[in-house]
């Protein structure tokens, strides 16, 4: 199974994609979590159908030492009870900041306020723009029905 187009064989979009990327390696130096960042990454990749990514982000959580059962978990992590108040902050928020056009008023008050109960500013801006790149992927990856399960650890960069 082959991607319907490599947007890396056309400079317009590899330019742009490679700035996307950037922004998301940005957020590997924030005060952010790294544990969050993955666990986030692996939830809004999930809530969207994204295989590539899916594949992906599971896979550099492992290698990061994140355990399989909480890996196995994040797509219920309402019942689970191996994440953090601050983790399942994060990912209330992601899901919400994925799921915008299925609720009227987008992200509510409370999801908002419980993440900023664990983060600090500088942690929830991190926070809202890895939501959106992460979203940005998904969707390009989507579109081109990027297919999944070949990704190998640290093979983007």
């Amino acid at each position: 199974m082959d991607a319907r187009l490599n947007l890396f064989d056309h400079p317009d979009a590899a330019k742009a994609l490679k700035q996307v990327a950037a922004a998301g390696q940005a957020l590997a130096a924030t005060s952010l979590p790294l544990a969050t960042q993955e666990l986030v990454k692996l939830r809004a990749s999930q809530i969207n159908g994204c295989g590539f990514c899916t594949d992906m982000h599971s896979k550099e959580a492992a290698h990061a030492g994140e355990t399989a059962t909480r890996l196995n978990l994040v797509a219920a992590w309402r019942e689970a009870t191996v994440f953090t108040d601050a983790e399942r902050a994060a990912l209330e928020l992601a899901e919400q900041g994925t799921r915008i056009a299925d609720a009227a008023g987008g992200v509510s008050d409370e999801a908002w306020q419980n993440a900023a109960k664990h983060y600090d500013g500088d942690q929830l801006a991190a926070l809202v723009t890895l939501i959106a790149v992460i979203n940005a992927f998904n969707r390009v990856n989507v579109l081109v029905r990027q297919p999944a399960g070949d990704y190998r650890v640290g093979m983007l960069g």
